[in-house]
């Protein structure tokens, strides 16, 4: 059998788990170490470590300290492993836990990181989602059910110290260019979690660990929903030994996870198998991952496809802006749900939990970039195509998305 290399006590803190971390610094010890060739499995937290709860109040998502994550399984030592090389990592096979059949998708408040749309859902709410094998569906929004696409949305490995070092400081100048704007995430040792580190080890450490929201060179919170079971992923490796850690696992979630609380986040477990291309980065000019995507995927074929072009909804016109693009078809979307009796709310969050897909369809047409969002209608239990009859109310509106008013 398969050795489960680390565990996870769902009724524990992970911080009482001295093999979980909640940020990239390359003296944080490694909590195990393999062959190249072997496989192994990692048990995971949910991204908020259990923080956010199965219930009907969205006070959770509200009052999280977003300081606190994301909580990782690892670092996994590969022997053998120098700078240079590539990781080469199968992911075997990803589930949920089984005392854990369940997720949970929501929105931050504005005044507590906000979001993708935040300008439109100011206030936390968030949506349950029950996994009964490969599909989900939530009491919250009714009228959906899909197959999941599970997938860690944060995977990597740890950085030397001058990539660290180099993170910390074009991120610190961005956020000095608006110092309100909240641009970037800086260092936040008092909520860090160093793994095995204790004492001034630590505390030194901390002060300059990296959070684990952006991703970066070394892959980390990349949310690309296509790195599920049979996916190869190729991670360049700074420190000897590599150092992977993996967490945020989803059971789905839409192009762009838009909602930032976001895809449906799950506490899992990840099945895989780590090799070595030596001096790989020079040989194939790598700087950051590249991956061969899953062979198994949910199987929709049709789609309504909403477009959004680089106009915000004031009507200010932008220079060919993607995110301005795909902002405006996400918009669209859901101004089209609404009609089908879904609340704003609950639209959203199918468009961060279903497999939605998003392209970048032109970028040349000066002055206005095209972004698409596909939306699969197989998904829904009527039909939500146009027709001259018009779209027919499905829903009454006396289900919506639990809702959490801000604390003043």
């Amino acid at each position: 059998m398969t050795d489960t290399l680390i565990k996870v006590d769902l009724t524990k803190s992970p911080t009482e788990n001295e093999n979980i971390h909640n940020r990239w610094h390359p003296d944080i010890p490694m909590a195990c170490w393999v062959n190249p060739g072997d496989d192994f499995i990692l048990e995971t937290f949910d991204w908020t470590g259990g923080f956010i709860k199965n219930n009907d109040s969205a006070d959770d998502v509200r009052d999280i300290d977003l300081t606190t994550v994301h909580y990782l399984s690892g670092p996994v030592g590969v022997k053998g492993a120098e700078p240079g090389d590539l990781l080469v990592v199968d992911l075997l096979d990803i589930g949920a836990k089984q005392d854990s059949l369940w997720g949970f998708n929501g929105f931050f408040s504005k005044k507590n990181g906000g979001g993708f749309l935040t300008e439109h859902f100011p206030e936390a709410q968030k949506s349950i989602w029950d996994f009964k094998g490969m599909f989900t569906s939530s009491r919250h929004i009714p009228g959906v059910n899909f197959a999941g696409l599970i997938h860690p949305g944060l995977i990597g490995c740890l950085p030397d110290k001058a990539m660290l070092d180099k993170w910390n400081a074009r991120e610190q100048q961005l956020i000095d260019s608006d110092p309100t704007a909240g641009l970037a995430n800086p260092p936040s040792p008092g909520t860090a979690h160093m793994g095995r580190m204790q004492g001034e080890a630590r505390d030194r450490a901390a002060a300059e660990a990296a959070r684990t929201v952006p991703p970066r060179e070394h892959g980390g919170n990349c949310d690309i929903k296509d790195l599920s079971r049979g996916a190869k992923v190729y991670f360049p490796v700074y420190v000897d030994g590599a150092g992977l850690s993996v967490g945020d696992l989803h059971f789905s979630q839409g192009d762009g996870e838009i909602t930032f609380c976001g895809a449906i986040e799950m506490a899992g477990w990840v099945h895989m198998k780590v090799q070595l291309i030596k001096g790989g980065m020079a040989k194939y000019g790598i700087k950051n991952p590249i991956f061969k995507p899953s062979p198994i995927v949910p199987t929709y074929n049709d789609y309504l496809i909403f477009e959004g072009i680089s106009v915000d909804e004031a009507g200010k016109q932008y220079y060919l802006d993607v995110n301005v693009a795909y902002r405006q078809a996400c918009l669209n979307a859901i101004e089209y749900l609404k009609k089908f009796g879904y609340s704003g709310a609950q639209a959203y969050s199918i468009l961060g939990t279903a497999p939605v897909q998003g392209h970048i369809s032109g970028v040349v047409d000066v002055p206005n970039a095209c972004a698409t969002l596909w939306l699969p209608t197989q998904i829904f239990d009527f039909d939500i195509n146009p027709s001259a009859s018009g779209p027919v109310k499905m829903l009454d509106g006396s289900i919506d998305m639990p809702l959490s008013h801000d604390i003043a």
